[in-house]
């Protein structure tokens, strides 16, 4: 479909909520809830309520259980890089829910967000009003589908070119679904929401490539290799009669300490890119895919110069992202299995050695696959110490200390403030990992100044980075690791 020409507009008058006010209707949507759903078409109706602002710039959907968030950044950044005025959607924010929402490589600001909040709400109460006065059930309103009407509204305000869309969760019944992208890329598959989407490969594979439809450009990740799940998404295609660019990459140079640059070719149907980027050795794989993305989408060859800086300068907030350096502070946002594979995977090219590792400081959530977190991530790791984040879906920290060998087990704390302080004390390096709400919640602590109340019961006096970026930039991660933390 083509785009709308002019300039959008929110077609009804709204009350305009306060930051506050937004954040807490973002977190709990209980006063626009019903009975009814939650469903993809609460979605839809509320975007015709709002006069469909995903039709005036074009929409790429970025699917996956592991390497979306990435691919959906790289591909914004690259897309930015070729002169683009690009939107990005990605999910969950790390310390603060505008974070979930950029336009040409900045956070929305406050205002921006409570105002596409205050609109999505206000179209979801006159959706339940219509469905109420004709006699339906009103549709359960989740936060998902709030923000990710929201995000539509500010993007669209913004007069933005191209948005990039992180799926929340599988896909064909997915929020960012109830828009009509132009194309589609699936990441790697693995086993995650499990409850949701099913307990085998297959099965959330069929739930993934649901985004794949006639007539769009598709692009399949790496991670979409494994037979299994090659075998769905090769009968999706065929369905929908898609021919699928498929991914592929040569890692040329690993890093050899944090902070050195990973070096990588990726071979398109158009051109035979070369680039490098101071991030991890699993990051050229999502790379590859925004490339292939990203030059699909825009049917030409990429800049190369452009592509080069775009990859360079591009954020990847709560993935391998030093927080600090004296002593080192690691967070990773790996969250299953297999983007804790991924994550260790990335260590072992640095340091194959676990004794010259810091110690580990793990939480997890209660519906993830606990055991298999454990199991990659324990032994990679001299020392274990393990807290429970402020979720309600955190695993208490007692039943995860039960599951790591008693010899490796340093410390249990209530809470990620509590763990921190410990760390603080005495001066230790760490990794955070094992889920995202804990690079959050440390992120969070150490980026910005700590309430007093928590300091003085905590001990903590973190000071934020020297930094007017809220991340670490590329340039200002030094080598700090080789050999030993």
């Amino acid at each position: 479909m083509p785009k709308r020409s002019g300039l959008y507009t929110v077609p009804f008058e709204f009350d305009l909520l306060s930051f506050g006010e937004a954040v807490g209707l973002a977190a709990d949507t209980g006063r626009i809830s019903g009975d009814a759903g939650p469903l993809l078409e609460t979605v839809v109706d509320m975007l015709d309520e709002l006069g469909r602002p995903d039709e005036y710039f074009d929409c790429i959907q970025v699917a996956g259980t592991n390497g979306k968030t990435s691919t959906t950044r790289f591909s914004a950044a690259i897309l930015r890089g070729e002169g683009l005025k690009t939107a990005l959607y990605t999910s969950p924010q790390l310390v603060r829910y505008p974070e979930r929402m950029e336009v040409d490589g900045r956070v929305v600001s406050d205002e921006a967000f409570a105002r596409g909040v205050s609109a999505a709400v206000e179209a979801g109460r006159r959706v339940n009003a219509h469905r109420v006065a004709a006699g339906e059930r009103a549709y359960t309103i989740t936060p998902f589908d709030l923000l990710t009407a929201a995000a539509l509204v500010v993007f669209a305000e913004a007069a933005v070119d191209v948005a990039v869309l992180e799926v929340g969760m599988g896909g064909r019944w997915d929020a960012t679904s109830a828009t009509d992208p132009v194309a589609v890329a699936i990441t790697g598959i693995g086993l995650d929401h499990t409850r949701i989407l099913g307990d085998t490969l297959e099965a959330i594979a069929g739930e993934k490539a649901a985004v794949i439809k006639p007539g769009r450009l598709v692009v399949l990740g790496e991670g979409t290799h494994e037979a299994s799940v090659q075998r769905v998404m090769d009968a999706r295609c065929r369905e929908c009669g898609v021919v699928p660019l498929v991914v592929s990459h040569a890692t040329t140079k690993v890093p050899e300490h944090v902070g050195d640059t990973v070096e990588f070719s990726c071979t398109t149907p158009r051109a035979i890119y070369t680039s490098s980027m101071v991030k991890p050795a699993y990051q050229p794989q999502n790379a590859a895919c925004a490339i292939m993305l990203c030059e699909g989408y825009l049917g030409r060859e990429l800049d190369h110069d452009a592509l080069d800086a775009s990859l360079m300068g591009c954020p990847t907030p709560g993935r391998f992202d030093v927080l600090g350096t004296d002593p080192l502070k690691l967070i990773d946002a790996c969250h299953n299995p297999q983007s804790c594979e991924n994550f260790v995977s990335a260590l072992d090219e640095i340091d194959p050695c676990v004794e010259n590792r810091p110690t580990l400081l793990c939480a997890a959530l209660a519906d993830k696959d606990v055991a298999g977190i454990v199991d990659v991530l324990v032994p990679a790791f001299p020392r274990v110490v393990v807290t429970q984040t402020d979720s309600d879906r955190a695993l208490p920290a007692e039943e995860l200390a039960a599951l790591v060998d008693a010899d490796k087990l340093a410390g249990v704390y209530q809470s990620v403030p509590e763990a921190l302080a410990a760390f603080k004390a005495a001066g230790e390096p760490f990794v955070a990992a094992g889920t995202i709400t804990l690079a959050g919640e440390v992120a969070g602590l150490l980026r910005q100044p700590i309430p007093s109340a928590v300091a003085v019961k905590c001990g903590l006096f973190y000071k934020p980075e020297a930094s007017n970026s809220p991340y670490i930039t590329a340039t200002q991660k030094q080598p700090i690791w080789g050999g030993a933390f």
